[in-house]
């Protein structure tokens, strides 16, 4: 496809406009993409809001969007593998894949990675189309849709924070914040088989939407202290604590919530890049913290996860809006956190 398409740029804090840019083709190795789902992720809330998201500062015009589902419209020199028609879920960070870190597997961790909608790496996909590096394309089965492609991404998140502290059968754990990234790891636990899952929030609709995907007890912060209620369970604590608030009060109270042993993993992403942790109280715990860096090697697993219905995650998606009223879709993402549980820009 050639000729021109509109795209959705931030232009500084809080400020969004329509620009006219031209189609994109595909270089060697690459794919064209038709958009036809792309989340709106907490990252572009905070890009939107603070002009900032950790040590990342805007410094330019830059499209935000980086959880995209499309269809293949065009393919470069050298792919294999994909036709015209595929219907694809997008991996938005492309690595080297020549680093030490990427040898290793821990594509995640390079340092020349290119991620769609960061400063100075590649633009978003708030877009009619996008090329992307076909190793970082992935098919969608039959059953499969292209709204439930668009929200691998996030999930991926989860089954990562997942796979690094390896919840099982037997464990409990707390989960702090239910925004998208806390109920993705809801949902990741529940088809490891962890049964006893309690949530908090400060917003009864995300509480709401975490009871009705599963979990055993939701605790609202601003009536109910949850450090009390650990220190009834068998042990003090709960064997895993995850942190997907990216919040300073919920990082700091995360080591009150473990018994002996106990695993918490920082997954929320704070725009202030600095947070206090309570290490005295981990060490004499014994426990092991974790910090979680995107995803890697995850992408095909999620796909084949919801696909088999393990994993529910359309469930999760609250509001969509058209791709028309992008500028809206973010504004109202922004000011209704209350009500907005995860929102996603629809282009077809």
């Amino acid at each position: 496809m050639e000729g021109k398409m509109k795209v959705c740029v931030l232009t500084g804090k809080k400020e969004l406009e329509w620009v006219e840019r031209d189609i994109p083709q595909p270089a060697e190795g690459e794919l064209q993409i038709k958009l036809e789902y792309v989340g709106i992720c907490g990252s572009d809330l905070h890009f939107y809001e603070e002009g900032r998201l950790g040590n990342w500062e805007l410094n330019g015009p830059l499209a935000l969007g980086h959880e995209p589902a499309g269809e293949v419209t065009a393919i470069g020199k050298g792919v294999k593998g994909f036709e015209i028609g595929d219907k694809v879920s997008i991996e938005p960070a492309v690595p080297c894949g020549t680093c030490p870190d990427c040898r290793k597997g821990h594509y995640n961790l390079c340092s020349s990675i290119q991620m769609l909608a960061i400063p100075n790496e590649k633009d978003g996909v708030f877009a009619e189309y996008c090329v992307h590096e076909a190793s970082m394309c992935f098919k969608l089965p039959e059953g499969v849709d292209t709204l439930e492609g668009a929200m691998i991404e996030p999930l991926t998140v989860g089954m990562h924070a997942c796979a690094l502290s390896n919840p099982t059968v037997g464990d409990n754990a707390i989960i702090l914040g239910s925004g998208c990234i806390g109920l993705v790891t809801l949902l990741t636990l529940k088809a490891r088989g962890v049964s006893e899952i309690y949530v908090t929030d400060i917003m009864p609709a995300r509480l709401e939407k975490a009871k009705e995907l599963g979990a055993t007890r939701v605790f609202d912060s601003t009536k109910e202290n949850i450090v009390e209620f650990a220190k009834t369970l068998p042990g003090g604590g709960v064997s895993h604590v995850f942190e997907c608030a990216g919040n300073k009060i919920t990082t700091l109270e995360s080591s009150q919530l473990i018994k002996r042993s106990g695993k918490i993993t920082l997954v929320g992403v704070s725009p202030d890049p600095i947070m206090e942790m309570d290490f005295a109280t981990i060490n004499a715990m014994e426990g092991t913290v974790y910090s979680v860096y995107r995803y890697r090697n995850l992408h095909q697993k999620g796909i084949d996860a919801v696909a088999s219905g393990s994993i529910p995650v359309r469930k999760v998606v609250s509001h969509v809006y058209d791709f028309d009223d992008c500028i809206h879709a973010i504004e109202h993402s922004s000011s209704n956190k209350d009500v907005v549980i995860k929102g996603v820009v629809k282009f077809i």
